[in-house]
């Protein structure tokens, strides 16, 4: 890595053939975003072109996709499975002046453009790009080329973190992996699938997470809701699942201060099937069964993660849980029911009475995202171990009924209210049965109000993925977590809570 002219940060390769330059447009496509520009200069004939058709093919998982070069159209339009992609060819221009008549105001929002022959519009390139440089190699190759990358603006510090994660590649044994990325969740997370030879892998590039301002005794949000905020939890609460005979992905190669991972592979079968992701019944009776067999264990709260280093879970604590029902009212009450002092003082006291059993509550593992995004189907595998768990960067210590409300009331799917009661019956039956002492009246209360304290949080963060990161498909699931809350907030004991939620939240039906 080294500063290239003008402030950005560069590397340089050279491509021996156009499988390679195939591979490294792969590469490059696993890195970009809607709304990126990346430009690409080099003289006729020196592989723009190849560059740009092996990545549209890449990214429409389609090798047969017509890619033409669009010198006389000047602009190709593709709407891939990620986004809209625009492919444009400035080379007929004759300068600047000419880009309004191509209609680049009048693209779709938030499209990856790939510009060649950039020069043509000096002057008026954004500041943030990645501007890739390809050059003949004729010494080396016919078919080489020398390619120069280089981030400006915002992308000088993705292209160190291109170099980081090529560095890790060639380290683990994976540089030469086929690679595709996975569609991610709502965190800065970013997973590839790696293929070489046979064997498959994930990757997983978790940078370390920024605090953020301080909200509360000079604490950023990060702090008080005790995420985390670098993968080591990740590869502890790993190995701790592991140890008990759960299904985890094995660690293969880690590098923990750069948040890198190469993990094993535990496939695509989910618990859900169809289009409309409908639970199925005896993959959720094993998921439930997976809880019970965690719950009945005494825990500890210290996990290593490497030889001479321990993460220490957090303990779910009242803070933790205030700060995330708050983003009801930070980001979901909008316009005429923004909250007033008044409106925040009665939440903050209703839900400190609502939390009080579920602080003094016997604590274990929380998960904390255990539901069906995060949780795979191993049918070669026995018992719990059937249920691959994927997502757990964020566990801490607490109450055990928190992991069951994520599971029954699973904001990405319907599950019907007869499913739900009979899958909390096998639960607290199963409990019951190791332990005469187990409450069923006190576990239903606590179920109720951490399914009520859970919707109340993901109605706020969806809403601030569609406000501030500009993400509207998770409003698609706001009414059925309109429809959880009525129903955990049915529980007689919530009535005070549920009397705020009819006259604030429940009669909204959209963001």
């Amino acid at each position: 890595m080294f500063p290239a002219a003008g402030g950005g940060t560069s590397f340089s390769l050279s491509l021996p053939n156009e499988q390679a330059t195939a591979h490294f447009a792969i590469a490059i496509a696993a890195a970009l975003e809607p709304g990126d520009l990346v430009t690409l200069s080099g003289d006729l004939g020196a592989g723009k072109t190849s560059f740009v058709r092996a990545m549209i093919r890449h990214l429409a998982g389609d090798d047969a996709v017509e890619v033409p070069s669009p010198t006389f159209t000047l602009v190709q339009t593709y709407e891939l499975p990620r986004f809209s992609l625009v492919h444009a060819d400035l080379y007929r221009l004759s300068g600047a002046a000419e880009l309004a008549e191509l209609g680049f105001d009048d693209l779709p929002e938030r499209s990856l453009v790939l510009l060649e022959w950039p020069d043509r519009a000096a002057g008026f390139l954004p500041p943030d790009r990645l501007d890739i440089t390809f050059t003949l190699a004729p010494q080396l190759d016919p078919q080489a080329r020398n390619v120069r990358v280089v981030g400006y603006g915002a992308f000088s510090a993705r292209v160190e973190r291109m170099i980081q994660l090529n560095a890790f590649l060639e380290e683990s044994g994976f540089a030469d992996a086929l690679r595709w990325r996975m569609v991610g969740d709502a965190s800065t997370r970013i997973f590839e699938r790696l293929q070489l030879g046979g064997q498959t892998a994930i990757l997983m590039n978790a940078p370390r997470r920024p605090d953020g301002p301080p909200v509360r005794d000079g604490k950023p949000y990060s702090a008080i809701a005790h995420l985390a905020e670098d993968i080591v939890p990740y590869v502890a609460v790993a190995g701790g699942l592991r140890d008990r005979n759960l299904s985890a992905p094995t660690i293969m190669h880690a590098d923990l201060d750069r948040g890198f991972l190469i993990m094993e592979d535990l496939g695509n079968d989910l618990i859900v099937e169809g289009s409309q992701q409908a639970p199925i019944e005896a993959r959720y009776e094993a998921a439930v069964d997976l809880l019970v067999s965690l719950h009945r264990q005494q825990l500890p709260d210290k996990l290593p993660a490497a030889p001479h280093l321990v993460h220490r879970l957090p303990h779910y604590d009242i803070g933790a849980f205030l700060i995330e029902a708050e983003l009801l009212l930070d980001w979901y009450l909008t316009g005429d029911a923004t909250p007033t002092d008044l409106m925040r003082e009665e939440f903050i006291a209703l839900w400190s009475a609502a939390l009080e059993p579920a602080i003094e509550a016997p604590a274990t593992w929380v998960l904390r995202d255990y539901h069906s995004p995060n949780l795979l189907w191993l049918a070669d595998r026995d018992g719990v171990g059937r249920i691959g768990v994927l997502d757990f960067q964020d566990a801490l210590i607490g109450p055990p009924a928190y992991d069951v409300a994520s599971l029954l009331q699973d904001a990405r799917v319907d599950i019907p209210e007869e499913l739900e009661v009979t899958l909390l019956g096998r639960y607290v039956n199963a409990r019951r049965a190791d332990d005469r002492h187990f409450d069923a009246a006190t576990f239903a209360l606590l179920y109720a109000t951490l399914a009520a304290q859970r919707a109340t949080k993901i109605l706020g963060i969806f809403a601030r993925l569609n406000w501030r990161d500009g993400k509207p498909q998770y409003l698609r699931h706001v009414p059925r977590l309109l429809r959880y809350l009525q129903r955990s907030l049915a529980h007689p004991a919530l009535e005070p809570l549920a009397n705020w939620y009819a006259a604030y939240v429940l009669p909204r039906d959209a963001v």
